[in-house]
Protein backbone atom coordinates (compact mmCIF):
# COMPACT_ATOMS: atom_id res chain seq x y z
CA UNK A 1 0.00 0.00 0.00
CA UNK A 2 1.42 3.40 -1.08
CA UNK A 3 1.94 5.76 2.59
CA UNK A 4 0.10 9.07 1.87
CA UNK A 5 1.71 12.11 0.93
CA UNK A 6 2.82 14.70 3.85
CA UNK A 7 2.21 18.39 3.97
CA UNK A 8 3.38 20.46 5.93
CA UNK A 9 1.22 24.15 6.03
CA UNK A 10 2.46 27.13 8.14
CA UNK A 11 -0.08 29.23 9.93
CA UNK A 12 0.98 32.73 11.34
CA UNK A 13 -1.80 33.23 13.83
CA UNK A 14 -5.59 33.15 13.23
CA UNK A 15 -7.52 35.79 12.08
CA UNK A 16 -7.22 37.58 8.54
CA UNK A 17 -6.21 40.97 10.08
CA UNK A 18 -3.48 39.83 12.55
CA UNK A 19 -2.75 36.03 11.63
CA UNK A 20 -3.63 33.51 9.33
CA UNK A 21 -6.61 33.92 7.35
CA UNK A 22 -9.29 30.59 8.54
CA UNK A 23 -11.02 30.13 5.26
CA UNK A 24 -8.13 30.33 3.16
CA UNK A 25 -6.28 27.88 5.92
CA UNK A 26 -9.26 25.52 6.89
CA UNK A 27 -9.94 25.07 2.90
CA UNK A 28 -6.09 24.27 2.39
CA UNK A 29 -6.57 21.35 5.16
CA UNK A 30 -9.33 20.41 3.50
CA UNK A 31 -8.52 19.92 0.39
CA UNK A 32 -5.38 17.97 1.10
CA UNK A 33 -7.82 15.96 3.36
CA UNK A 34 -9.70 15.14 0.42
CA UNK A 35 -6.89 14.73 -1.72
CA UNK A 36 -5.80 11.65 0.15
CA UNK A 37 -2.87 13.06 1.66
CA UNK A 38 -2.29 13.55 5.43
CA UNK A 39 -1.11 17.49 7.32
CA UNK A 40 0.55 18.68 9.87
CA UNK A 41 0.58 22.30 11.01
CA UNK A 42 3.34 24.32 11.85
CA UNK A 43 3.58 28.28 13.38
CA UNK A 44 6.65 29.81 14.55
CA UNK A 45 6.72 30.39 18.22
CA UNK A 46 7.04 34.43 18.44
CA UNK A 47 5.21 37.36 19.55
CA UNK A 48 2.58 38.93 16.97
CA UNK A 49 3.23 42.57 15.36
CA UNK A 50 0.09 43.37 17.23
CA UNK A 51 -3.55 42.49 17.54
CA UNK A 52 -6.61 43.63 15.70
CA UNK A 53 -9.81 43.40 17.18
CA UNK A 54 -11.29 41.99 14.43
CA UNK A 55 -15.01 43.54 14.92
CA UNK A 56 -14.04 47.44 14.69
CA UNK A 57 -10.40 46.76 12.80
CA UNK A 58 -8.59 48.61 15.94
CA UNK A 59 -5.58 47.88 17.46
CA UNK A 60 -5.86 46.21 20.89
CA UNK A 61 -3.92 46.66 23.56
CA UNK A 62 -2.99 43.13 24.59
CA UNK A 63 -0.28 40.87 23.37
CA UNK A 64 -0.85 37.02 21.87
CA UNK A 65 1.76 34.32 20.53
CA UNK A 66 1.75 33.53 16.68
CA UNK A 67 1.92 29.55 17.79
CA UNK A 68 -0.33 29.37 20.38
CA UNK A 69 -2.91 31.64 18.39
CA UNK A 70 -2.43 29.09 15.23
CA UNK A 71 -3.39 26.20 17.64
CA UNK A 72 -6.98 27.96 17.53
CA UNK A 73 -7.42 26.68 13.47
CA UNK A 74 -5.09 23.56 14.07
CA UNK A 75 -7.37 22.13 17.29
CA UNK A 76 -3.97 21.93 19.27
CA UNK A 77 -2.21 20.01 16.64
CA UNK A 78 0.39 22.63 15.43
CA UNK A 79 4.45 22.15 15.91
CA UNK A 80 6.72 25.07 16.70
CA UNK A 81 8.06 25.61 13.12
CA UNK A 82 11.44 25.21 14.03
CA UNK A 83 10.52 21.38 14.16
CA UNK A 84 10.09 21.29 10.87
CA UNK A 85 12.49 19.09 8.56
CA UNK A 86 11.92 19.15 4.90
CA UNK A 87 12.80 15.25 4.65
CA UNK A 88 9.82 14.36 6.36
CA UNK A 89 7.52 16.07 4.00
CA UNK A 90 6.56 15.83 0.16
CA UNK A 91 5.80 19.57 0.11
CA UNK A 92 4.67 22.82 2.46
CA UNK A 93 2.10 25.10 2.09
CA UNK A 94 1.78 28.57 3.08
CA UNK A 95 -2.18 30.00 3.23
CA UNK A 96 -2.31 34.44 3.88
CA UNK A 97 -4.11 36.63 6.20
CA UNK A 98 -2.01 39.60 7.13
CA UNK A 99 -0.19 37.37 9.58
CA UNK A 100 1.98 36.59 6.32
CA UNK A 101 2.97 39.57 5.86
CA UNK A 102 3.15 40.93 9.55
CA UNK A 103 4.22 38.14 11.89
CA UNK A 104 6.20 35.55 9.16
CA UNK A 105 7.47 38.71 7.75
CA UNK A 106 7.68 42.47 7.89
CA UNK A 107 6.32 43.19 4.07
CA UNK A 108 3.32 44.50 5.49
CA UNK A 109 4.96 46.96 7.36
CA UNK A 110 8.60 47.84 5.75
CA UNK A 111 7.55 46.42 1.96
CA UNK A 112 10.39 45.36 -0.02
CA UNK A 113 12.75 46.16 3.00
CA UNK A 114 11.19 43.53 5.01
CA UNK A 115 12.59 40.81 7.28
CA UNK A 116 11.78 37.27 7.74
CA UNK A 117 11.15 35.31 10.61
CA UNK A 118 14.45 32.93 11.04
CA UNK A 119 12.24 29.80 10.99
CA UNK A 120 9.99 30.75 8.69
CA UNK A 121 13.27 31.50 5.78
CA UNK A 122 14.68 28.52 7.13
CA UNK A 123 11.60 26.54 6.46
CA UNK A 124 11.45 27.99 2.83
CA UNK A 125 15.11 27.62 1.96
CA UNK A 126 15.38 23.86 3.32
CA UNK A 127 12.37 22.83 1.33
CA UNK A 128 13.79 24.71 -1.86
CA UNK A 129 17.46 22.77 -1.35
CA UNK A 130 15.26 19.50 -1.00
CA UNK A 131 13.44 20.09 -4.38
CA UNK A 132 10.15 19.52 -2.96
CA UNK A 133 7.35 22.09 -3.76
CA UNK A 134 6.03 25.11 -2.16
CA UNK A 135 2.68 26.42 -2.12
CA UNK A 136 1.35 30.07 -1.45
CA UNK A 137 -1.55 31.59 -0.94
CA UNK A 138 -2.89 35.11 -0.88
CA UNK A 139 -0.09 37.64 0.20
CA UNK A 140 2.39 34.91 1.61
CA UNK A 141 4.02 34.74 -2.33
CA UNK A 142 5.44 38.32 -1.46
CA UNK A 143 7.23 36.07 1.46
CA UNK A 144 8.38 33.87 -1.55
CA UNK A 145 9.81 36.93 -3.31
CA UNK A 146 11.89 37.98 -0.15
CA UNK A 147 13.75 34.38 0.14
CA UNK A 148 13.69 33.04 -2.87
CA UNK A 149 14.42 36.22 -5.38
CA UNK A 150 13.72 35.61 -9.03
CA UNK A 151 10.88 33.63 -8.76
CA UNK A 152 7.62 33.78 -10.66
CA UNK A 153 4.13 34.73 -8.60
CA UNK A 154 0.81 35.72 -8.22
CA UNK A 155 -1.14 38.01 -5.66
CA UNK A 156 -3.58 38.52 -8.27
CA UNK A 157 -4.01 42.07 -9.71
CA UNK A 158 -3.12 44.60 -7.44
CA UNK A 159 -0.33 46.96 -9.19
CA UNK A 160 0.53 48.39 -5.60
CA UNK A 161 1.84 45.08 -3.99
CA UNK A 162 3.21 43.83 -7.23
CA UNK A 163 5.29 46.28 -7.74
CA UNK A 164 7.03 45.62 -4.12
CA UNK A 165 7.30 41.90 -5.32
CA UNK A 166 8.98 42.79 -8.46
CA UNK A 167 11.52 45.22 -6.33
CA UNK A 168 12.29 41.93 -4.54
CA UNK A 169 13.48 40.04 -7.91
CA UNK A 170 10.18 37.85 -8.43
CA UNK A 171 8.28 38.38 -11.51
CA UNK A 172 4.94 39.08 -10.97
CA UNK A 173 1.65 37.72 -13.08
CA UNK A 174 -2.04 38.98 -12.92
CA UNK A 175 -3.93 36.04 -11.97
CA UNK A 176 -7.85 35.83 -11.24
CA UNK A 177 -10.19 33.65 -9.08
CA UNK A 178 -8.86 29.90 -8.85
CA UNK A 179 -6.13 30.43 -10.88
CA UNK A 180 -2.49 29.46 -10.21
CA UNK A 181 0.92 30.23 -11.17
CA UNK A 182 3.09 28.02 -11.72
CA UNK A 183 7.34 27.90 -11.46
CA UNK A 184 8.73 24.72 -12.52
CA UNK A 185 11.82 25.20 -12.04
CA UNK A 186 11.19 26.10 -8.47
CA UNK A 187 8.13 23.93 -7.38
CA UNK A 188 6.58 27.08 -6.13
CA UNK A 189 2.63 27.32 -6.97
CA UNK A 190 0.71 30.55 -5.78
CA UNK A 191 -2.58 31.51 -6.19
CA UNK A 192 -4.47 35.01 -4.63
CA UNK A 193 -7.09 34.30 -3.09
CA UNK A 194 -8.50 36.95 -0.88
CA UNK A 195 -5.72 39.79 -2.33
CA UNK A 196 -8.95 39.89 -4.75
CA UNK A 197 -12.35 40.62 -3.73
CA UNK A 198 -13.72 36.56 -3.64
CA UNK A 199 -16.52 34.48 -1.78
CA UNK A 200 -15.91 31.30 -0.34
CA UNK A 201 -16.17 29.29 -2.72
CA UNK A 202 -13.67 30.89 -5.04
CA UNK A 203 -11.13 30.74 -2.23
CA UNK A 204 -12.28 26.67 -2.05
CA UNK A 205 -11.21 26.59 -5.56
CA UNK A 206 -7.95 28.29 -5.38
CA UNK A 207 -6.38 26.67 -2.53
CA UNK A 208 -8.05 23.43 -4.36
CA UNK A 209 -5.92 24.27 -7.31
CA UNK A 210 -2.61 24.69 -5.29
CA UNK A 211 -3.10 21.53 -3.22
CA UNK A 212 -3.63 19.51 -6.44
CA UNK A 213 -0.48 20.94 -8.18
CA UNK A 214 1.74 20.83 -5.26
CA UNK A 215 0.96 17.13 -4.99
CA UNK A 216 1.36 16.79 -8.32
CA UNK A 217 4.74 17.94 -8.30
CA UNK A 218 5.64 15.93 -5.32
Amino acid sequence: MTAKKRIAVVLSGCGVFDGAEIHESVLTLLAIDQAGANYQCFAPDVAQAHVINHLTGDVADEERNVLVESARIARGEVKNLTEYDAKDFDAIVFPGGFGAAKNLCTFAFKGPECEVEASVERAIVQTREACKPIGALCISPALMAKVLGAVEVTIGNDSDTAAGIEKMGATHKDTSHGEVIVDESAKLITTPCYMLDATISQIASGATAVVKKVLELS
